[in-house]
């Protein structure tokens, strides 16, 4: 069932930071949100998400770095426990190696700590925990910013094969178009808390519209990179 919100807004200290806004995605849809820097993607994501949630549905959030997520003096394996009490869920030893296989982290030693793992497999892990309740929506905000390019290209691969048997829907917020054009099939343009364009992507880079959407189409040096 298509995801529908609207009216989505966030006001902070009086000042609009999103003004309202309506999201609709599609069952296993592949989306990018888009723009600069204060533009209020993450805000959309966040008030996205805490809607969502108050629904009652099902939503996961992988943060831009994994510190967001990990606790530097817990084992992996209290974070992997935590994360299936707070869904709900028993102990899924196949669920875990299936997921660890998938995003190539079955290697990781789980009595260590974060700073045992390198960045990557630590941000591999948390997209690993995000998926242990089959969500209906994964909410990706800068997911490989903390990550060199190649590392970067490399999850972004193995997560699409891992959701390619799912039904999971997926938006990605990020200020790198480059990584958004390779990613979804539908792009969100913001700039100062607004959807200012909404178009599947080869529409959107071949003619975007709105002053903002052009800035972003304007340096193509982002075709060179891998991920």
């Amino acid at each position: 069932m298509t995801i529908t919100l609207s009216g989505l807004s966030a006001i902070r200290s009086g000042r609009t930071i999103l003004h309202p806004t309506r999201v609709d995605i599609k069952p296993g849809e592949r989306l990018g949100l888009v723009g600069a820097s204060g533009s209020g993607k993450s805000t959309l994501g966040h008030v996205l998400i805490d809607a969502l949630r108050a629904r009652g549905e099902s939503v996961a959030h992988v943060p831009q770095s994994p510190d967001e997520a990990l606790d530097p003096l817990r084992s992996m394996t209290f974070h992997w426990r935590e994360a299936e009490r707070a869904l709900g869920l028993d102990r899924d030893p196949a669920l875990q190696r299936h997921l660890f296989a998938a995003l190539r982290i079955e290697d990781g030693d789980l009595r260590k700590r974060p700073w045992g793992w390198s960045r990557g497999m630590q941000q591999r892990f948390v997209i690993a925990m995000a998926l242990i309740g089959t969500p209906d929506l994964l909410v990706m905000d800068e997911p490989t910013s903390a990550l060199d390019p190649v590392v970067a290209a490399d999850t972004m691969d193995l997560l699409e094969a891992c959701l390619a048997d799912r039904g999971t829907a997926l938006l990605l917020i990020t200020h790198d178009l480059g990584l958004a054009a390779r990613r979804v099939e539908r792009l969100m343009i913001m700039d100062d808390g607004r959807i200012v364009e909404d178009a599947p992507t080869a529409q959107f880079l071949s003619a975007p519209k709105t002053p903002a959407a052009k800035s972003l189409c304007a340096h193509r040096n982002w075709l060179e990179l891998p991920c």
